[in-house]
């Protein structure tokens, strides 16, 4: 009796992230097998992203997330009972409906997320097709994936700040991008700088002083942006390995009341861009992410006249949180040349695609990320690859969370090798 594809079941059930906080795992059932998915969290979150359901009350200091498992195993889940997991689009947009909200509130987007990839990975299952290349046919069709495509570029963060480190630095992540061809070798350099890093920071502060940060990276005892980068590159330095620099500031973090207050000062939007062009001029910074809050469009409009001639990249991640409207209006204003996708910000798999097909238009790099909550999930490295990514992160090269993803990229490039 030949196996179907069709959806038989679809259950949902309350897990724990890298930080211990409730998020949500689907199960989904066909013929062909099982398939898991779960959703990660993040803690510092845009205002324009998708909204993620939690429960309130006592129960997890208000954080459980069994409203929106009852949502996929009373809602979601009946309405998707025999339908072929390779219609991504139309189940998609099915659960959209069934929302019915502009920002997933309804639902919830930790509700919605981890179905939609549990459905695609029952259809590449469905397809024969590793999963990578399933979403590349998704995102462009039948085209098979090059070697160039397996190999997005890593940017480890290695020094954690800002809300995911309880340490005095402000900006939120400090991340090191080797410059290797390969993901393997970067991988390498990547962990190298990492170890080495630890070595002078154990050596400088004692280890009673260095805690790690959410996404793995070091949170040592330092106020400073500039010093954050000076420990990272004296590590590459002692390896003899050329890196970039790319800063995530979350400035939407510490933007109140017209002025940017860090705990090293408070600055006007020309401060701060004075502040970040002496640090450009300085280190080998490839990269500014949320230099500036999600709604000071005037100061992104000035950063990007200013360094556009730079080659440097511009992020927009709370800016733009995957939004098709927001990536418009960054484009229309001219806000920013590159963006983050995060899958749970907007929902669906198949608007994920959308807005990265949309940034692609505007000519801007992409970086895949993962959320500060994490799973072992390695849902992203697939779509980093099946979507063409420039870059991933996907925090520092040490939790295991995170090398779930970084160890199924050495997989896809092993298949290419």
């Amino acid at each position: 009796m030949k196996k179907s594809s069709r959806i038989k079941s679809i259950k949902a059930r309350e897990i724990l992230d890298s930080r211990g906080n409730p998020t949500v795992e689907v199960e989904l059932e066909t013929d062909l097998g099982k398939f898991l998915a779960s959703v990660p969290s993040g803690a510092s979150k845009g205002k324009y992203e998708a909204v993620e359901l939690r429960d309130g009350g006592k129960r997890y200091q208000g954080k459980g997330v069994l409203k929106a498992v009852k949502n996929i195993n009373e809602i979601i889940g009946p309405k998707l009972i025999g339908i072929d997991p390779t219609k991504q689009k139309e189940i998609d947009d099915l659960i959209i409906e069934l929302d019915g909200t502009e920002n997933k509130s309804k639902l919830g987007a930790n509700a919605i997320c981890p179905v939609s990839l549990a459905v695609c990975r029952a259809g590449a299952a469905a397809k024969n097709l590793p999963l990578y290349q399933y979403i590349k046919e998704v995102y462009r069709g039948q085209t098979p994936v090059k070697l160039a495509e397996v190999c997005p570029q890593p940017a480890f963060n290695i020094i954690n700040g800002g809300v995911h480190a309880g340490n005095e630095l402000d900006f939120q992540e400090f991340m090191v991008v080797p410059q290797d061809g390969l993901f393997s070798e970067n991988l390498r350099i990547g962990k190298e700088i990492y170890f080495k890093l630890k070595e002078i920071l154990l050596k400088k502060y004692g280890k009673k002083r260095i805690q790690l940060g959410d996404e793995g990276g070091f949170a040592p005892p330092i106020r400073f942006p500039q010093e954050a980068i000076e420990l990272i590159l004296e590590a590459a330095k002692k390896l003899n390995y050329e890196v970039k620099i790319i800063l995530d500031v979350a400035a939407s973090q510490f933007f109140k009341n017209g002025k940017y207050r860090m705990k090293i000062g408070v600055f006007s939007r020309e401060g701060l861009l004075k502040y970040y062009s002496d640090l450009i001029q300085k280190y080998p910074i490839m990269g500014l992410e949320d230099p500036f809050s999600e709604d000071d469009w005037k100061s992104w409009q000035m950063a990007n006249g200013k360094w556009q001639m730079a080659n440097l990249l511009i992020i927009g991640d709370d800016l733009t949180v995957t939004n098709q409207k927001r990536i418009k209006e960054a484009n229309k204003k001219k806000a920013c040349n590159a963006m983050i996708v995060k899958i749970n910000q907007v929902g669906t798999l198949s608007e994920a695609i959308e807005a990265k097909k949309l940034a692609r238009s505007f000519n801007w790099k992409v970086i895949v990320s993962h959320r500060s909550g994490e799973t072992t999930d390695s849902f992203i490295s697939d779509f980093a690859v099946g979507v063409g990514a420039d870059f991933i992160k996907a925090g520092a090269p040490g939790p295991k969370e995170r090398m779930a993803k970084y160890n199924r990229l050495l997989k896809i490039e092993e298949e290419f090798s």
